[in-house]
C-alpha cells in the first residue's frame, strides 16, 4: 500500500518536471507580443511604399534597386517578418534569439541602405535618396530588434 503514493508522487514529479522544462524553453511575451506585432505590420506594408527610385519594397526584394537595398530587403523579410511570426506562434526562446541577433542585422543592413542611396555612385553623380518605405522600413526593423532583445534577455 506504501507503494501506490510513492508512484503516484514520482509521476507528479515527472510531469512537474515535464513543465518546468517546457516553461525553460518558451518566453512570455505579454504586451511586448502585441508591439512586436504591430511592427511586423508596419514592415509588411513597407513593402508596397518607395524604397529604391519608383521601386517599391517586394520590387526591391524581387531584385531591382540595387545589391545593398535588395540585401536589407531580403534580412528585413526574413527575420522582420518570417521568423518573427515563427517566434511569435511558438514562443520559443531561441527563436527570440534568432530574432533579436538577425535583428540588429537587417538593422544595420537598412542603414547601409539608406547611406547608399545617399552617397554618389561609380559615375560620380549623387544617389536618388532613399524612398520613404524604406526609411519607414528600416525604423520598424530597429524596432523589432529592441524589442526581440529585450524579449530574448526577459528570461530568467
Amino acid at each position: 500500500m506504501t507503494e501506490k503514493p510513492q508512484g503516484e508522487l514520482a509521476e507528479l514529479a515527472a510531469e512537474i518536471d515535464e513543465v518546468g522544462d517546457r516553461a525553460a524553453r518558451t518566453v512570455e511575451l505579454g504586451r511586448r507580443g502585441f508591439t512586436i506585432a504591430v511592427f511586423m505590420f508596419v514592415l509588411l506594408i513597407c513593402q508596397i511604399l518607395p524604397w529604391v527610385g519608383e521601386h517599391t519594397g517586394w520590387q526591391v526584394l524581387a531584385g531591382q534597386g540595387g545589391g545593398i537595398p535588395r540585401l536589407f530587403a531580403a534580412t528585413s523579410t526574413a527575420i522582420g517578418l518570417l521568423a518573427s511570426a515563427l517566434a511569435l506562434v511558438t514562443r520559443r526562446w531561441w527563436l527570440a534569439w534568432v530574432c533579436a541577433a538577425g535583428g540588429w542585422f537587417a538593422s544595420v543592413d537598412g542603414l547601409l541602405a539608406i547611406w547608399s542611396q545617399q552617397s554618389s555612385h561609380a559615375s560620380g553623380t549623387a544617389g536618388g535618396g532613399p524612398g520613404f518605405g524604406l526609411i519607414i522600413a528600416w525604423v520598424a526593423m530597429v524596432c523589432l530588434a529592441v524589442n526581440w532583445m529585450r524579449t530574448a534577455f526577459s528570461r530568467s
